[in-house]
């Protein structure tokens, strides 16, 4: 039985594609094991937004063949569909596969290496879902490809413009996945607010409203059995009143919303070539409170773009403490070649980056203190996910719908079960006990 090992880099969107490719080849009966260690094939899902997530991909993929030098070791994803000269520099790669090609590499792979599968092309299949990574939530694709064009992204040039699945499609991998015992399901793509524009030309930029995005939400939440909805990163625009109507009485739907800001200076916006300002940034965040009862509102920022002096800067610390964000990934601006903003004049250096950095990490910490702790004593609902052990003996790790961390006390607990319990802040003799793990939402807030 021929062994495969993934690894996946970058997106929430390739971690969905790395599970389906899983799937393709467990049901070709070929063996997963784990990528540290000896495979006939590894299979790194590259990404290649930034110069930095090129470096991993090529460290990764040089890696794989370190490990087995006979092994086939194959690139697929973003890393591939650029044709740039890091492709060409990798002579141990064996075979590269584009995004569009992820849903054929097993034939693609068998092609390349001789191997055969242990189960014939006439074979059932198992349901439309991934079930390789099932847990307790999954992340589920909705559509491919951007629009937006954003200065520093190279993203819409490898994955291309936007790509919507089926609505049936969705609807019959949600209740594929419901079956498969996953609670909670994160709707994931390129430009998740775009879905469906595709389908009747027209472009995000020219259609800020999209009433086909929420009209899906809707029908995920009412059409299935789902019994959590959490949405993947939206853009700002996409909040109109009409949206927070339609959501607002959804009982599955998370109340985190993720939006993207990049930069609270509307200067630094216009050269990102976002398109927005931080008025309409502000307006969706008063919307988002104004329907939903204290949401948590999440973001990324980027420090150290091009150009962005101390000033612009102090316009973007004083924004986010504005807001009042519930938790904030803080990424250091990364040039990636084949993009405008790598091309601009006035690049930050590096330590003035970090020092950026480090201080937008202490705004993000204070906001996610405060958050916590305006929903300590209530009743929140909880799923968890995996045992651990520590002070105060065994618990189990989990997260409440807002996304606050928890850690669960008490017997005859499980992974993967929704329970309901007063948010703490230390743990008491009661049968259950659900205390807010402050350290573990800071965790990983800087890239």
């Amino acid at each position: 039985m021929a062994k495969v090992a993934f690894y996946t880099l970058g997106c929430k969107t390739n971690q969905y594609e790395t599970d389906r490719m899983t799937d393709s080849f467990i049901q070709k009966g070929y063996e997963i094991v784990p990528f540290s260690g000896d495979a006939d094939i590894y299979v790194v899902n590259t990404c290649t937004v930034t110069a930095v997530a090129d470096k991993k991909s090529r460290q990764m993929l040089r890696r794989a063949k370190k490990t087995n030098p006979d092994s086939l070791v194959v690139a697929a994803g973003c890393f591939s569909d650029d044709k740039g000269a890091s492709r060409n520099e990798l002579k141990e790669v064996d075979l590269f596969i584009g995004n569009e090609d992820k849903n054929r590499i097993v034939e693609l792979v068998e092609e390349a290496s001789g191997i055969r599968s242990l189960q014939s092309d006439a074979a059932e299949e198992k349901d439309d879902a991934h079930v390789y990574h099932l847990n307790t939530r999954a992340f589920l694709k909705i559509q491919d490809g951007c629009d937006q064009f954003c200065s520093y992204c190279i993203i819409p040039y490898v994955r291309g413009r936007i790509k919507s699945r089926n609505k049936e499609d969705i609807i019959r991998e949600v209740k594929a996945l419901d079956k498969n015992g996953v609670k909670e399901i994160v709707l994931t793509g390129i430009h998740i607010c775009s879905y469906g524009l595709d389908k009747v030309d027209k472009t995000y930029n020219n259609e800020p409203e999209n009433p086909l995005f929420s009209d899906l939400i809707a029908s995920i939440c009412k059409e299935t059995d789902v019994k959590r909805l959490r949405l993947g990163s939206l853009e700002p625009r996409c909040i109109t009143e009409d949206f927070c109507l339609k959501l607002k009485e959804l009982e599955p739907l998370c109340h985190q919303f993720h939006l993207s800001l990049q930069s609270g200076c509307d200067s630094t916006l216009k050269r990102m070539n976002r398109h927005y300002s931080t008025d309409d940034y502000k307006r969706a965040v008063d919307l988002l409170r104004k329907h939903f009862r204290d949401p948590a509102i999440t973001t990324d920022i980027i420090t150290g773009f091009p150009g962005e002096t101390d000033e612009e800067f102090e316009e973007t610390k004083a924004f986010a403490e504005g807001i009042g964000f519930s938790r904030v990934h803080i990424f250091k601006y990364s040039r990636r070649p084949g993009t405008k903003a790598d091309l601009m004049d006035d690049q930050v250096p590096e330590d003035k980056k970090t020092e950026r950095s480090n201080a937008l990490f202490e705004i993000s910490r204070d906001g996610s203190r405060k958050y916590i702790e305006r929903h300590l004593g209530e009743t929140v609902s909880v799923l968890t996910e995996q045992e651990e052990e520590g002070e105060g003996g065994s618990y189990y790790t989990g997260y409440t719908k807002e996304y606050i961390p928890v850690r669960v006390y008490g017997s005859d607990l499980a992974a993967n079960s929704i329970l309901e319990g007063i948010l703490k802040d230390k743990k008491d003799k009661g049968e259950i006990s659900i205390v807010a793990d402050f350290g573990k939402y800071a965790e990983n807030a800087q890239d």
